[in-house]
């Protein structure tokens, strides 16, 4: 939920509670293949990126969680929920931001959040109220009552965003939306998202600009090609400077994640070039190998990998 003072969750949510799973989903347009097995989790009180090249299937997996694409095949639960035959208390949860949205020019910004909070079924006075708390979130207060058309791409952008969150929901769906603006721009946004997640709220953002979610995210999901290829999750500013990512090389990488499990090691990343795992020091590697190899997992390699998001979308990612 969204307040004049930032957001505040409707349920007593946490970030360990699931607000999205997805298990298996496929979905093909004829004979292409735009899903071919994507599976991930989100939870509330998080930012979770979406990475992938152009023809990936972000956007078509966008539009199964909202409600808009039936997947041919796979499970989606949205808070529990299953959008397909749920799909009227699904969109209540919902705030959803396409790459492209459609606009009603010659309303005001002021009518048109009020016209969206009506179409979600808030009364008219309600939608109203819900219209000013929302212009003055996203600063947007000076252009209220000039009309759309008038609006820099920038301006309008904020104003979509503004209407996805004037019925308060509890998970956001964004895809690439701080595409054209400018860094002042970007950076309000991003503050924004920040501070959704930070109060509850769970928000999917799919983006090509890396180091925008860099800054934002708490969990990425990569996905190539219709498949899930790989996850990360992303230290906090607080840590950043001292945590590296290792990654582990095993003859057998269920073995070792489960052990790594026990010994309550967090997996940030896992695929086919080995097994990715944050530490705070080279004593913490070395006392982490000897535990493996005290467990009897055959591991065959241990070293520090390149951190940054873009590292790892190359390495994950195949090129056409």
């Amino acid at each position: 939920m969204v307040s004049s003072d930032g957001p505040k969750s409707s349920a007593s949510a946490t970030a360990s509670e699931r607000a999205i799973t997805v298990s298996g989903v496929h979905r093909s347009f004829g004979t292409a293949e735009a899903l071919r097995g994507v599976d991930f989790t989100a939870a509330f009180g998080e930012v979770t990126g979406m990475v992938g090249p152009n023809g990936a299937g972000k956007t078509t997996l966008l539009l199964i969680l909202a409600t808009l694409l039936a997947p041919d095949q796979g499970q989606v639960r949205i808070s529990g929920l299953d959008p397909m035959t749920e799909t009227t208390d699904v969109r209540r949860l919902l705030g959803w931001v396409p790459d492209v949205f459609g606009f009603y020019e010659n309303l005001t910004a002021r009518e048109y959040l009020a016209f969206f909070g009506e179409a979600r079924r808030l009364s008219r006075n309600l939608a109203a109220e819900r219209a000013t708390t929302m212009l003055g979130l996203v600063r947007m207060e000076e252009w209220a009552d000039r009309p759309v058309h008038v609006l820099s791409r920038g301006q309008k952008q904020r104003l979509a965003f503004a209407s996805a969150l004037v019925h308060e929901p509890t998970v956001l769906l964004l895809d690439e939306p701080t595409a054209g603006l400018d860094p002042s721009s970007r950076a309000e946004f991003l503050r924004l998202v920040r501070m959704l997640a930070e109060q509850g709220t769970a928000v999917i953002v799919s983006s090509h600009l890396l180091a925008d979610l860099e800054q934002v995210a708490d969990h990425v999901v990569f996905i190539d090609r219709g498949v899930t290829v790989g996850e990360r999750r992303l230290a906090g500013p607080s840590t950043a400077r001292t945590l590296r990512t290792w990654r582990l090389h095993s003859l057998d990488d269920s073995r070792l994640i489960a052990t790594l499990g026990e010994l309550g090691v967090d997996v940030t990343s896992s695929s086919s070039r080995g097994v990715d795992v944050v530490l705070d020091s080279d004593q913490a590697a070395a006392t982490l190998i000897a535990a493996l190899v005290a467990a009897a997992v055959p591991v065959v390699s241990c070293g520090p990998v390149e951190t940054s998001l873009e590292a790892t979308y190359f390495e994950l990612t195949v090129p056409e």
